[in-house]
């Protein structure tokens, strides 16, 4: 029993090794990150697929092993690109990213391995999406916070917990006669949100993205969509669910949403719903400081946590800013705007898949 518990414990010391996944580690990467506190819906391995078919980028996903067991893993993507140049990414069109490991030595290992990889791979930068500095030390932005709240248990806690303001906005709505429907596909998501990225100046994905992440993730991607009171779709969000978490992460709506405050009731059915299956947290996602995103979440009481994206700058230069917000790109966004529907539609997925 002695020299068993010695064995035991000199395992659990071992130091990580790291290699490439392979295919017949889908189930072992997906039970790891089901359980993995630090873990999130893009750890998911179904993304691979996704990133690689839809997006058609290379993928490098990592594991990290002790003794046998997995106890770390990291999702890569290699996005080559005319105007943005060639990076590494951890997760292109996701929000959140970098290592889930079981330790700091688990992910100091997948982080280093990762730069090696973006060295050979001759990349321009590699961007880890953490929600926590992985500490070594790489250039960071202080551009993007996230939200993230606690679900109370009661429904009319909830509508309290909102602040007074914002409160009165979805009584308002809720006045008008919106109701929240869950939709078995995402057409009426899909034309509200392609109208909403034409009126901001961005390329949509395509109908047929949307449509696979359901494919992929089946119940935990879930569509509501807002009708008015003569059953008008207003407003629309593509939410995934993940342990106990719900993260509204796509949304549309039409111009008369705002007057309708249709944008207001609809996260707070999202909210209310959540409450009743019992889940615990609410994650209202990425914003980018300065923009009205980042605004309106603060107005329902959310605190802004920074996120840590880091970057491996392996030509030194500065942090990359493709956002919406870099004055470079602001003729592109007004010139967007002015065609029309059908091609945007048409060509937006072949753009946006450098731009995530």
């Amino acid at each position: 029993m002695k020299t068993e518990a010695v064995t035991v414990a000199d395992r659990a010391h071992e130091a990580p090794s790291v290699r490439a996944y392979h295919d017949a580690d889908a189930a072992r990467w997906e039970a790891y990150v089901e359980r993995a506190p630090s873990a999130t819906f893009f750890h998911r391995i179904g993304w691979r697929e996704i990133v690689e078919r839809e997006f058609r980028h290379r993928t490098h996903y990592l594991l990290a092993e002790r003794a046998g067991d997995v106890v770390g893993v990291l999702p890569l993507a290699e996005v080559k690109s005319r105007l943005f140049g060639h990076t590494l990414v951890s997760l292109p069109f996701a929000v959140y990213g970098g290592p889930a490991a079981d330790d700091a030595e688990a992910s100091a290992a997948l982080a280093a391995q990762a730069e090696a990889l973006g060295r050979d791979l001759g990349v321009d930068h590699l961007e880890l999406r953490n929600r926590v500095s992985t500490g070594r030390g790489w250039a960071q932005q202080d551009l993007y916070v996230t939200y993230r709240k606690e679900i109370l248990p009661d429904v009319e806690a909830n509508m309290l917990a909102i602040p007074r303001k914002q409160r009165a906005m979805v009584r308002k709505a809720i006045g008008r006669g919106l109701v929240g429907e869950v939709d078995t596909d995402a057409a009426r998501f899909f034309a509200l949100y392609a109208d909403n990225v034409h009126r901001h100046g961005t390329p949509p994905f395509s109908r047929r993205y949307f449509e696979r992440l359901r494919a992929t993730f089946g119940r935990d991607v879930e569509v509501l969509t807002v009708v008015d009171a003569q059953g008008t779709p207003v407003s629309s969000v593509l939410s995934f669910y993940f342990r106990d978490e719900v993260l509204p992460y796509y949304a549309g709506d039409s111009v008369a949403a705002r007057e309708l405050a249709a944008n207001d009731f609809k996260y707070w059915d999202l909210l209310r719903r959540a409450c009743e299956r019992g889940l615990r947290t609410f994650d209202y996602g990425r914003s980018k400081r300065g923009t009205g995103s980042f605004d309106f979440k603060k107005n329902w009481g959310f605190e802004a946590t920074p996120l840590a994206y880091e970057y491996c700058l392996y030509k030194g230069g500065e942090v990359p800013q493709r956002n919406p917000l870099n004055p470079k790109y602001r003729t592109m966004i007004e010139v967007w705007r002015r065609l029309p529907r059908p091609l945007v539609n048409a060509i937006g997925p072949g753009l946006v898949r450098f731009l995530g």
